[in-house]
């Protein structure tokens, strides 16, 4: 009681002590020493012996502004969707310069929509400082233009003229294809991925109050995270075959989630490593491919040429993103089955 009083005293329930005794390592093993089952038990025992201060919040009933913050952030999660489609309408009526104008505004609007999103309900994170949102960008920016680029470049171009047609007048022959499908479907699943992920703070939360020992716990919290992916997958392929399939974009909608799970938990650098990994392999892929027009570096492109001849130039994004969602996965399943993963979270509201 000594040793963690300040914990005890801050905590709104037992189970928020139970996480936080975890966090310090305290183990079922441990509580045993102090003639408890598990961590649960002793937390509960701790929630009861010691005095919270006058200022710790209490849960006495439902939260009057609930609803307005469930507004608020159901709005924010549809804002990027609503931006890309009028982008994407925009681009497709307007012509000449006005479409290079569109495609500017459209980009500003949709990282703003992102940066709101990603600030208001479950997607928000508390950990500020990681450079996360830029490598963001960087992939979606690759989703829109990295096919056309590196096609271009494996075939010789690309060309300046073909190239400044393309975003001026709209695709030509021989032109640097711009793909608003993917970023369309990417925005439009913001709001999927919010609700996937306050369904897993939910459930793990339930949990976390109906187990009855940490292994009990991790448990019972790797299918649910499991299954939180694959239900956004299966949202996400839902969009991608309204607005063209692209299987880029559906391991890059994987990798953004689990990767923003974790934030959210408190793991943001593990998540924005993972991130920049990404972005660094793709941007090292097409750099490799540019490299090889030069005299004597021509081995250089070789393994982006072989898997493009394969796959096609979908495979590289598919890759490099796939992977880096599997390897961030496999960490989440570890670390969100974790008791401290969830400390500080609260019922949604």
């Amino acid at each position: 009681m000594h040793r963690h009083r300040d914990l005890c005293e801050r905590a709104v329930d037992a189970l928020e002590i139970a996480a936080g005794l975890e966090a310090h390592g305290v183990t079922d093993r441990t509580a045993a020493r102090f003639r408890h089952r598990d961590v649960f038990s002793l937390a509960e025992e701790l929630y009861a012996r010691v005095p919270r201060g006058a200022g710790t919040p209490t849960r006495t009933g439902p939260d009057p502004a609930a609803g307005t913050r469930l507004g608020v952030w159901a709005l924010a999660a549809c804002a990027p969707g609503a931006v890309a489609a009028l982008a994407t309408a925009g681009l497709a009526l307007a012509t000449g310069t006005l479409r290079l104008v569109v495609g500017a505004l459209g980009a500003l609007g949709l990282a703003a929509a992102l940066l709101l999103a990603a600030r208001r309900g479950p997607l928000r994170a508390t950990a500020r400082g990681t450079a996360a949102p830029l490598w963001t960008l960087g992939l979606l920016g690759y989703a829109a233009v990295g096919d056309g680029f590196l096609d271009q470049v494996l075939t010789g171009g690309p060309d300046t003229a073909p190239a400044l047609v393309t975003v001026l007048d709209g695709p030509a022959e021989g032109g640097w294809a711009f793909d608003t499908g993917p970023l369309l479907a990417l925005a439009l699943s913001v709001a999927p991925a919010a609700w996937c992920a306050r369904l897993f703070a939910a459930g793990a939360r339930r949990r976390l109050a109906a187990s009855r020992g940490l292994d009990d716990f991790a448990a019972g919290t790797r299918p649910l995270l499991l299954g939180t992916v694959a239900l956004h997958l299966a949202a996400l392929t839902g969009l991608l075959a309204l607005t063209g399939f692209h299987p880029g974009a559906l391991a890059l909608g994987t990798l953004l989630l689990v990767a923003r799970l974790l934030a959210v938990h408190g793991f943001p650098d593990v998540a924005s490593g993972a991130l920049a990994a990404a972005c660094a392999a793709e941007a090292l892929a097409l750099s490799c491919v540019l490299t090889a027009r030069l005299p004597g570096f021509e081995a250089l492109g070789t393994p982006v040429r072989a898997l493009v001849d394969l796959a096609g130039p979908a495979a590289v994004p598919t890759l490099i993103c796939g992977g880096a969602a599997l390897a961030l996965l496999v960490h989440a399943t570890g670390a969100l089955s974790r008791a401290s993963a969830h400390a500080g979270t609260r019922p949604p509201a």
